[in-house]
């Protein structure tokens, strides 16, 4: 995780682009999120899109509340499978600003959407595994 962030700072500097506020997607970009709030100096805040084994609607209050409050918007996310998470916010959003970014530790180049940042890309259609991270299991 630490060199993923690394990476994906890397990248932030290289672009000349610094997030005023950072957004983790709950639960898998909290603690990246956080991390990445902590290096920068920035605010962090969870936006709820939890697509997968969970019974409510996605909530996008704190993204759009975001958007209207800051330039610029880095939403954050431990892997970028499917692409169906991201892609879920890009189709609902309220208010579309162009100065908002995509980051993921892990980015599957089999993903529909493609983010801007990333630490690393892997290709699930060789090593199709799931992908447990260090806040997912309890060991």
């Amino acid at each position: 995780m630490h060199q993923a962030l690394g990476q994906i700072e890397e990248q932030l500097m290289a672009a000349h682009w610094i997030p005023d506020i950072i957004l983790g997607i709950n639960r898998g970009g909290c603690v990246p999120g956080v991390y990445l709030s902590h290096k920068l100096n920035k605010p962090h805040e969870v936006i709820d899109v939890r697509l997968r084994d969970h019974a409510t609607l996605p909530n996008l209050s704190v993204l759009e509340n975001a958007l209207t409050r800051n330039k610029k918007v880095l939403i954050i996310d431990d892997i970028n499978d499917s692409g169906a998470t991201f892609d879920y916010i890009l189709n609902n959003l309220e208010t579309l600003q162009d100065d908002f970014r995509l980051a993921v530790l892990l980015s599957n180049v089999q993903s529909t959407v493609t983010v801007h940042f990333y630490g690393e890309v892997i290709d699930k259609s060789l090593n199709p595994e799931w992908i447990v991270f260090p806040w997912e299991a309890w060991s």
